[in-house]
């Protein structure tokens, strides 16, 4: 099928790629010239794992362009995946979703034939049947319908894993105008997903709240996880991790971001969970759930940093290990080693950063960090560390890089509990968040730090 896609960012352009390499003719638009650019010379515009290899293989069936007449003619369905920012309440802006409706459906109204629009970016509900359909309508003089498609079809993707996401998606959510619509987008996913993933299919409005309401129920999963752990982190021998791991294990509940540990961020997380209770409150809705899964998110840095700072507050230099909200990519949007590192900065202390992925734009943040170009010289290099991801990377970690010889102790807070605590209690004080008394324990290493 043709396809095209519009916006080649972050997650635009693994989208372009996927279908590419699946076997579809794509042609990408995007309003900088370097990602057109990129795409048309076999670069990958963003860094994204496998991404690079999916539109090298892609070769001959993947280009970009800046002309919205070419796109148009040149596909059948026309995906729009461009930021919807959200504004000072918290409600999601459609400014650059109706920009590109606006440029597609005048482009659509100078060709013939059945055209699909298909909206992926995040919207608020009510959106795609309301503003989005009228302005389409409108720019493309045709009503949606016979001769015009409309979808909202967001993806359920994580940075870091957007490509496998792509291919391995556990649901297909179809929000469509008609059943042709929706049939031609289901066409699609048939040969663009490698596994067979359950197809939903429905109105907008439903569309439009199961998409927000996903993202909003994680994130609840992660907050009951991280209250499990403060609850832990105040009563002896209790460990988090034996906690929710039994939890997962109940059919009920199930295992995934069911683990205490760092707070949730990044440009999804955090702002979807306002985001649902500006609209439910619009309504009259009070949404006691959302809000509060919101309060025991943000107490998690304060939490964090309290814990860190009872250990490490005679350390001349801490190392922070894992700098992006997650592991695995390079964004530091609302993450809490960056909002770690900014207060101990604030406070005098030296801050080492380390990352394999997010060092760049940590620098670019925090250019008053020093930063440790490997893993081994921030371990080495500091008086305390906090590892703040799972990256497998830190796994790796060798005890000699810890050792600082007889009578002095590094002290470690392992919010994800990389380290074996087998191998490293001997030589540093290694504290778990979410695992037996944190204050008593803090007061102890603290005292112990400051005895040297």
């Amino acid at each position: 099928m043709k396809v095209s896609v519009v916006g080649l960012g972050k997650l635009g352009a693994p989208l372009a790629a996927v279908m590419a390499s699946r076997g579809h003719e794509v042609v990408g638009l995007d309003i900088s010239q370097r990602y057109v650019d990129d795409i048309n010379a076999g670069r990958a515009p963003v860094v994204e794992p496998q991404l690079q290899e999916l539109i090298t293989e892609s070769k001959g069936r993947l280009r970009a362009t800046t002309d919205w007449n070419d796109l148009a003619a040149s596909s059948e369905i026309s995906f729009i995946i461009v930021p919807t920012p959200s504004d000072k309440n918290g409600v999601f802006v459609n400014t650059f979703v109706l920009d590109a409706i606006d440029k597609l459906g005048a482009a659509i109204r100078k060709k013939s034939g059945y055209h699909v629009v298909v909206i992926t970016s995040t919207v608020m509900p009510g959106s795609t049947d309301g503003i989005i359909r009228q302005r389409l309508e409108a720019a493309s003089g045709r009503k949606v319908g016979p001769d015009l498609g409309l979808c909202y079809n967001p993806e359920f993707i994580a940075l870091g894993t957007v490509v496998r996401d792509m291919l391995y998606p556990d649901v297909i959510l179809i929000g469509q105008s008609d059943q042709r619509a929706g049939d031609y987008l289901e066409e699609v996913y048939k040969t663009s997903a490698k596994n067979d993933p359950a197809v939903q299919r429905m109105n907008f409005i439903n569309a439009e709240l199961v998409k927000i309401s996903v993202n909003t129920y994680v994130t609840t999963k992660i907050s009951y996880a991280n209250m499990i752990s403060e609850i832990c982190g105040q009563l002896p021998n209790a460990d988090v991790d034996v906690v929710t791991t039994a939890l997962g294990k109940d059919s009920r509940i199930g295992g995934k971001y069911l683990k205490g540990a760092t707070g949730y961020g990044g440009p999804c997380f955090p702002r979807d969970n306002v985001a649902l209770s500006v609209f439910a409150r619009s309504l009259g809705v009070s949404p006691d759930v959302a809000e509060a899964t919101d309060r025991v998110n943000r107490r998690q840095f304060d939490r964090l940093a309290h814990l860190a700072l009872s250990h490490i507050q005679n350390a001349r230099r801490v190392g922070i290990v894992g700098l992006s909200y997650k592991p695995g990519t390079p964004v530091i949007e609302e993450s809490q080693s960056i909002f770690l590192a900014r207060r101990l900065l604030e406070m005098g202390v030296e801050v080492a950063l380390y990352d394999p992925h997010a060092l760049d734009n940590a620098m670019h943040a925090l250019p008053t960090a020093i930063r440790a170009n490997s893993l081994e010289q921030c371990i080495s290099t500091s008086d305390a560390i906090v590892i703040m991801t799972s990256e497998p990377e830190y796994k790796s970690i060798h005890p000699m890089w810890v050792h600082r010889g007889e009578g002095k102790q590094v002290v470690i807070v392992d919010t994800w509990r990389v380290l074996p605590r087998e191998t490293f209690s001997e030589i540093a004080t290694l504290v778990y968040p979410g695992y037996g008394q944190e204050q008593s324990s803090a007061t102890a290493a603290a005292a112990s730090v400051a005895a040297e």
